[in-house]
């Protein structure tokens, strides 16, 4: 069920058929390494999130939406972008680019949010254990972009991959309208997606999905992007 790397075209006509479209070799071996690297020299400007379940490298939004600290999101946009070029130089932009290369669309940040970041997924944690929450990106979409169901994406990136399991398990269903999943879409058709450090995979925001449980001492490490189509061909972005 999943498209290999492919041209902007084929990659969004298939989203509306398919689960994922997977595209390799977003960074290289070496790269990856440098940024593992850098990102652990970096510990101490992680941000902690949900009692230490995860942590993320530049702030995400939707963590500081659900445990109410937007403030401190919004306050520190700017000097969270920085954080991040100055531990992963150029990361940020490679992945704006793949949002280019996906959607053949114009992207540009979104104003007043953080850029791309990082996930950090512990091993041994929680998500480790049981996996993470079933659930749809849908926390930074305006609710006349969901209520509407423009185009919107999520983009991640494979940067350390644990020993086993941790892959993206996606179902057939869509948003509606809830957050909470039905059994009935639960046990709807599925797809698990595992994929190799460097690896991206793109998906409809609006499709319900789950990190999967992993094994071993690594921690599940990803580079993340939402983007969403505000106009045609235009598409905004943010962590």
């Amino acid at each position: 069920m999943l498209a290999p790397s492919a041209s902007p075209d084929f990659a969004l006509s298939d989203l509306e058929q398919r689960f994922a479209l997977c595209v390799a070799g977003v960074f290289t071996p070496s790269e990856l390494a440098d940024y593992q690297a850098a990102l652990y020299r970096a510990r101490d400007e992680w941000v902690r999130d949900f009692d230490g379940e995860q942590f993320c490298f530049g702030r995400a939004f939707y963590t500081h939406f659900e445990q109410d600290r937007c403030q401190a999101y919004f306050a520190d946009a700017c000097a969270s972008d920085q954080r991040v070029e100055r531990h992963l130089p150029g990361m940020q932009q490679r992945m704006l680019a793949l949002v280019e290369r996906v959607t053949g669309g114009q992207v540009f940040p979104r104003r007043g949010f953080c850029g791309p970041g990082v996930h950090i997924f512990p091993a041994g944690e929680k998500v480790a254990r049981e996996g993470g929450v079933i659930h749809f990106d849908t926390e930074g979409l305006t609710p006349e972009h969901s209520r509407k169901r423009k185009r919107a994406l999520s983009v991640v990136v494979m940067l350390s991959q644990p020993e086993a399991g941790g892959g993206l398990k996606l179902w057939a269903a869509r948003y509606t309208g809830r957050d909470a999943a039905l059994d009935s879409e639960l046990s709807g058709p599925s797809s698990l997606v595992s994929y190799d450090e460097g690896t991206a995979v793109v998906f409809d925001s609006f499709r319900l999905h789950q990190i999967q449980p992993f094994e071993g001492t690594r921690d599940r490490v990803t580079a993340t992007v939402h983007a969403a189509e505000v106009d045609p061909g235009r598409w905004e972005t943010w962590f």
